[in-house]
């Protein structure tokens, strides 16, 4: 497989989690939707940080924002966010087991939660509820396998 090839799954990875946010669901099970894309781009940016970084989780962020609807920039601004923190930090998350990572990605999905909110209230006057939150769960349960359908993913189609 060619260089372009292997590179093409990262983004196919991606898509595919796009998929996933747009995918209809009845309310009550779309409260707990995890934040697929922001996942899937978590590992990419722990895995590869000099293939995916700011400006990808930033481009994919805006098509988040186009796709479900919110004000545009919000989701871009909170997906470069986390990619920063990230990819500032890959060296050392990677030395943290699964559920340590699954804890941390809790914390960084809280956080980006948190931004868009505070954005949304500033901006249309959301306010705030408790089931906001839910997909942090969600994500942090979701985390390990995530990371390791990507990581053995990424080892098959030797993406690097």
């Amino acid at each position: 497989m060619q260089h372009s090839w292997r590179f093409l799954i990262i983004h196919v990875t991606v898509l595919l989690a796009l998929l996933l946010t747009v995918t209809p669901l009845p309310t009550m099970v779309k409260l707990f939707r995890p934040d697929w894309p922001l996942l899937v781009l978590c590992y990419w940016v722990l895995a590869l940080p000099h293939r995916i970084s700011i400006g990808t989780a930033f481009a994919y962020g805006f098509l988040v924002d186009v796709l479900v609807g919110t004000v545009l920039g919000i989701n871009a601004f909170g997906y470069s966010l986390i990619a920063f923190i990230i990819a500032a930090n890959h060296l050392k998350i990677r030395n943290f087991s699964v559920l340590q990572q699954s804890l941390l990605i809790g914390l960084l999905l809280a956080f980006y939660h948190l931004l868009v909110f505070w954005g949304s209230h500033f901006l249309n006057g959301v306010y705030f509820r408790a089931a906001y939150l839910w997909p942090v769960l969600t994500g942090m349960i979701v985390w390990p396998y995530i990371f390791w359908f990507l990581r053995r993913t990424r080892r098959h189609f030797k993406v690097q």
